[in-house]
């Protein structure tokens, strides 16, 4: 078992434009925090108003209390300045998050090695499926596309440029056609080739509409009648812009498919970048990558630590 697209240790630029990224989060919660703490003691009003602006940050209720009664332990009718309250928070909230630093593990005993990529509407999953393969071939895997978006000729045409930007392999069909039929198809190509890995992508689901989540189900199905151990990977791509709604979709499709990770897109776009932390409350699921941009470099490999500096601004 290895896990791939592991960054080195400094590697130039990242940190930067993950704090570009959360930007927006960062910017709304510093600047509370600085008006809260300047000059002033903590007391049950300060406490209060910090954990107000926790929850606005979409951390939600119960992380909220928890991280405002860490900052006060031992320090009421004390004097703390802002910068101290945001080297705690971003201690607390890198610990709570360490259990969901965990890469994408790529098994070379099952090849090619099937992930199945799942998600509500515009959560960026095809641009991110993209995204993905290039990282992949770009470590020197051979890498096949599905385009089981059949609903959209444009997600079909979208992939097919992913696949040649990145130089992998293309399985698609017709707009309209049986989502599950073409996975299949995939997978059988795949095999013949001999690629390493096959990444198939969905078309996007409401996780309240039944008809949409069992074709979800029938394409994890019908891969198992060519590979029973597969998919061998299920992504939920997540949209940060949507908030404590992220909760609800895990939960939806997790009764759906065996979801085994995350993917978190869009943090640059909102100053809801807390949902992450009110994520790790309520699943144990792993959050792979998060997306902080347009750019391929925007999407990164989860880093617990540097993304509660980022968030809190002590980066």
């Amino acid at each position: 078992m290895r896990t791939f697209g592991e960054a080195p240790p400094e590697e130039t630029g990242l940190f930067a434009r993950l704090k570009k990224g959360l930007a927006k989060s960062s910017a709304g919660l510093t600047d509370s925090i600085t008006a809260l703490f300047t000059k002033k003691k903590l007391d049950a009003e300060t406490v209060a108003g910090l954990e107000e602006a926790l929850i606005r940050a979409d951390m939600g209720v119960t992380e909220a209390k928890r991280l405002s009664v860490a900052v006060a332990r031992n320090r009421y009718d004390s004097e703390i300045t802002d910068a101290e309250v945001r080297t705690i928070l971003a201690k607390e909230i890198a610990a709570s998050l360490a259990p969901l630093q965990k890469p994408l593990a790529i098994d070379p005993g099952k090849k090619p090695f099937v992930i199945l990529v799942a998600g509500v509407n515009g959560t960026g999953k095809t641009t991110t499926i993209g995204k993905l393969a290039r990282r992949l071939t770009g470590e020197g895997k051979k890498v096949v596309l599905a385009a089981g978006d059949t609903f959209r000729a444009a997600a079909i045409e979208q992939l097919g440029v992913w696949a040649g930007r990145a130089g992998a392999g293309f399985v698609s069909g017709k707009a309209g056609g049986d989502a599950a039929g073409l996975a299949f198809e995939a997978l059988e190509k795949a095999q013949r080739e001999n690629a390493d890995i096959l990444l198939i992508d969905t078309a996007g689901r409401l996780s309240n509409k039944t008809a949409l989540m069992a074709e979800l189900e029938k394409i994890a199905r019908v891969i198992k009648k060519r590979d029973a151990s597969a998919p061998h990977a299920v992504l939920l791509v997540l949209d940060a812009t949507t908030g404590q709604n992220a909760i609800t979709q895990v939960e939806a499709f997790k009764a759906t498919v065996p979801l085994t990770g995350l993917i978190m897109t869009k943090l640059d776009g909102t100053a809801k970048g807390g949902i992450l932390v009110a994520l790790a409350a309520r699943s144990a699921l792993p959050v792979h990558f998060i997306g902080v941009g347009e750019g391929e470099a925007d999407l990164q490999i989860f880093d617990a630590e540097k993304f509660a500096q980022a968030l809190i601004g002590t980066g």
